[in-house]
């Protein structure tokens, strides 16, 4: 069967798991770059997804089950690629502020952000802000990632803002916000460069400050 990008794309948004895996098999053993499978079959499919997501045209659980066979996928061509390009768009540190143990949504987020593109350090839960500066030296990323379900842990944003400020590292990287009772007069207000009201967007957003 000759390569359609379609084909795998389609694979992905239905959440078929099986046929994706099936489908990158093929276009592997047809001579097809593993980068070209990636970007032009895998890619699109989840981004289309997130799109129909944030139109409300399909939900949450569709989006986890596509997710999953993203992630067949790549792991399909994994031996193929180099840790570069799978991971092309840049680097996340990722995690819920202190006080805060909800990861459900941080936990989409992560997996949405990797099938984007980018690499990310998940720092997990009840992460102080001590936390996120560490991991900023350590791991050099672009982006740091907060989320907050509770209203009185949001204010916790702002600790890790301070933290980041008085370690000099505030310059270094974008902060992109998001949780249930983010807004985006609330991310002005603190002054942090991104927000993402849902998993979709999150990846959009994130894709937009790098490239600012």
């Amino acid at each position: 069967m000759a390569w359609n990008r379609r084909d795998i794309s389609d694979a992905v948004q239905n959440g078929d798991d099986q046929q994706t895996v099936k489908l990158v098999k093929e276009a592997i053993d047809e001579g097809i770059p593993a980068t070209t499978v990636l970007d032009e079959g895998l890619v699109p499919g989840i981004q289309q997804l997130g799109a129909l997501f944030q139109d409300g045209e399909v939900f949450l659980p569709e989006v986890l089950i596509a997710c999953r066979a993203m992630d067949r996928g790549v792991e399909e061509l994994k031996p193929y690629l180099s840790v570069g390009d799978t991971h092309k768009k840049g680097k996340v540190v990722l995690g819920t502020v202190e006080g805060d143990l909800h990861d459900i949504g941080k936990n989409i987020v992560r997996i949405m952000l990797e099938c984007g593109g980018f690499e990310v350090i998940d720092l997990g839960v009840d992460v102080p802000a001590s936390h996120f500066v560490d991991a900023v030296k350590q791991h050099s990323p672009d982006i740091v990632g907060l989320s907050a379900l509770l209203t009185i842990t949001m204010i916790n944003m702002r600790e890790v803002l301070d933290a980041l400020e008085k370690s000099g590292l505030r310059d270094r990287v974008k902060v992109m916000i998001g949780g249930a009772p983010i807004t985006r007069e609330y991310a002005d207000q603190i002054g942090v460069e991104g927000f993402a009201e849902d998993c979709a967007a999150a990846v959009d957003e994130a894709t937009r400050l790098v490239a600012a």
